[in-house]
C-alpha cells in the first residue's frame, strides 16, 4: 500500500471576532435626546426662578404681617394688602380703589369666592375709620382674612373697571 501522505501545516492565524460596538460616537438620535433634555432643564429652571420672583412680594408680606398682630396695627394690615396688590397690578388701578370697591377687589382675587372681605365690610370700615381700635376677635377675623388673601390671591386677570365710578 501506498504510504499516506501528510499534508503540511499551513501558517494560518486564529479567527478573531470584531470588537463589540462602542458607545462613542453617539448616534444622531442620542444627540437629539440630549439636546431636548437640556432645553427642558433650562426651561424648568427659568420657570422656577420666574415663579420665585413672582411670589417674592407675597413672601415678604407674610413675614411683615407676622409682626402686625395687635388691633392697633389694623391700618398697617390694610396698607400691606394694598402694597401686595400694587406689586401685581398697576398703581393707578389699585390706588383708586376704596371702600366697597376695594373689598370687592380683594374678594375677586380669591379662588374660592367666599366674599370674606365683603362679608366683613362693617368690621373693615370700623377698623379703618374709627378712632378706637377693633376688639381682638374682630381684628383676628380680619387678620386671618388678610393672611389668607396674601397667600392665595390669584392675579392673572384684571377685572373690568367702570370709568365713571372706579368700581369693580
Amino acid at each position: 500500500m501506498a504510504e499516506a501522505t501528510t499534508l503540511p501545516t499551513l501558517p494560518l492565524a486564529d479567527i478573531h471576532l470584531p470588537d463589540a460596538p462602542g458607545v462613542w460616537p453617539l448616534a444622531w438620535g442620542w444627540w437629539v435626546a440630549i439636546l431636548l433634555t437640556c432645553i427642558a432643564i433650562a426651561f424648568l429652571v427659568m420657570a422656577f426662578k420666574k415663579q420665585r420672583r413672582y411670589n417674592l412680594a407675597r413672601r415678604e408680606a407674610l413675614q411683615h404681617l407676622a409682626t402686625l398682630k395687635s388691633p392697633e396695627h389694623f391700618n398697617q394690615v390694610n396698607l400691606l394688602l394694598r402694597q401686595v396688590a400694587m406689586s401685581y397690578h398697576s398703581r393707578e388701578y389699585v390706588a383708586g380703589l376704596t371702600g366697597q370697591s376695594w373689598l370687592s377687589f380683594l374678594d375677586l382675587h380669591l379662588e374660592q369666592k367666599d366674599q370674606g372681605f365683603t362679608r366683613l365690610k362693617d368690621t373693615w370700615q370700623q377698623g379703618l375709620f374709627s378712632p378706637t381700635p377693633l376688639e381682638k376677635e374682630q381684628f383676628a377675623m380680619c387678620y386671618q382674612q388678610a393672611k389668607k388673601w396674601i397667600r392665595k390671591a390669584k392675579f392673572d386677570v384684571l377685572p373690568e373697571v367702570s370709568k365713571e365710578s372706579g368700581n369693580v
